[in-house]
């Protein structure tokens, strides 16, 4: 090799490992962006959601402070607020907003408008972004789900689970007893980057 060859080896090898370091760092950067905005996701999630549970308590005292008539009179959404779901197996609480749209779903879960109210015969059908449901693959048949409205409370125990399409519209459809379907993307770990869905099952106990 020529003297003049080896020193241009020379000039190019310095810049291939200035590229690879700025890639590098590129990535990271990239990286840390993304743990910032889901970190920021879950801070805003969390105070609405004790925002929420706070509007919500108030809701229900302002429901026994007055006469309260027939249960299907409180079947409606009071400031978007809808009823508040527990898990008692997974230590989970959350109120559920009406509707499914994307500011609904950021920071909690929310009720499909066309479904079914709680205790109601039909469907109740709720959903949520996995990232807040990451446990909810743990439930078995049995488990209870309680679901707090203005008009009491339903007991729900979990019948099943299934992961579908998300074209799949059948898992939402009408039933002739009491049942509560829920709703999130699946697989639950791949956030927004899931391409199925889980679709849990459960029926009044």
């Amino acid at each position: 090799m020529s003297s003049s060859s080896a020193a241009a080896l020379r000039r190019r090898g310095p810049s291939g490992r200035s590229r690879g370091r700025l890639v590098g760092l590129l990535l990271i950067a990239v990286g840390l962006l993304l743990v910032l905005y889901w970190a920021a996701d879950f801070v805003a999630a969390g105070l609405r959601q004790r925002g929420d549970e706070a509007r919500w308590e108030q809701i229900l005292a302002g429901t026994a402070a007055h006469a309260q008539g027939p249960p299907g009179a409180l079947a409606r959404p009071v400031e978007g607020i809808d009823f508040r779901l527990r898990v008692p197996r997974l230590g989970y609480t959350a109120i559920v907003r009406e509707g499914v749209g994307l500011d609904v779903l950021a920071t909690g879960p929310g009720h499909y408008p066309a479904t079914a109210w709680p205790g109601q015969p039909g469907n109740v059908a709720v959903a949520a972004h996995n990232v807040y449901w990451i446990q909810f693959d743990q439930l078995k048949p049995g488990d209870s789900l309680l679901v707090d409205t203005r008009y009491g409370t339903f007991d729900y125990r979990v019948t099943g689970s299934r992961v579908v399409t998300p074209d799949d519209s059948a898992v939402l459809q009408a039933q002739p007893d009491r049942q509560l379907t829920m709703t999130t993307c699946w697989p639950l770990w791949a956030g927004q980057f899931a391409t199925r869905r889980l679709a849990i099952f459960a029926r009044t106990a």
